[in-house]
């Protein structure tokens, strides 16, 4: 067997791009032991939980939601439809359009699945100090989030109901910035920062 050159290894395992492939298959291999008895992957968990959480989204909501990608979407989907998790009906408003809806089955497997899943995530963790693990899932939400553009499934959560809740929030935080405005003294205009100045 040739010999493995032991500063080329090195240089391999310093990288951060082959550490977090080490981590991702680590987190994949606990999450399939602790849910064993269940016979899901981690994406058909992601799948199940965002159908549940947004009944009636199709297919492209639905890899926006878990960022996955769209060539291979259609396998997980017909998977859980097999496994009778999910139920996929024709759209009220295109009926070419598929609408992805949770069975009473999906809905009684993320019950029992749960307490598997929150095992995994605290084994995952648990090389880590307490202190360090907020700092950990901090700077890996940082990464995610601007690396997000550079993904082959960059992560979209655009759905009908999450943009209702948006304009809600802005339209709440314009109200406030309006009330703010009209009701400054001419002191707070000459010397304070408000909503309005942000």
């Amino acid at each position: 067997m040739p010999q493995v050159d032991p500063d080329i290894e090195l240089q391999i395992q310093q990288k951060p791009g082959h550490l977090i492939r080490r981590l991702q298959q680590i987190a994949f291999a606990i999450f399939m032991d602790k849910t064993r008895e269940f016979g899901i992957t981690p994406v058909q968990y992601s799948a199940i939980l965002a159908v549940e959480s947004h009944p009636g989204i199709d297919q492209t909501t639905l890899c926006n939601i878990i960022a996955f990608d769209r060539s291979t979407i259609g396998d997980v989907v017909s998977r859980l439809e097999k496994k009778k998790m999910i139920v996929r009906r024709p759209g009220s408003a295109d009926r070419r359009t598929k609408a992805l809806y949770i069975t009473p089955l999906g809905r009684r497997l993320l019950g029992e699945i749960e307490p598997a899943v929150a095992a995994t995530q605290r084994l995952i963790l648990a090389p880590l100090k307490a202190s360090e693990r907020n700092a950990f899932m901090q700077m890996l939400k940082r990464m995610v989030h601007i690396n997000n553009e550079h993904s082959r499934a960059p992560l979209r959560p655009g759905s009908a109901e999450q943009r209702r809740h948006a304009a809600a929030v802005r339209s709440a935080k314009s109200g406030r910035r309006g009330r703010l405005v009209r009701t400054r003294s001419a002191k707070d205009a000459a010397g304070s920062r408000t909503f309005a100045d942000r």
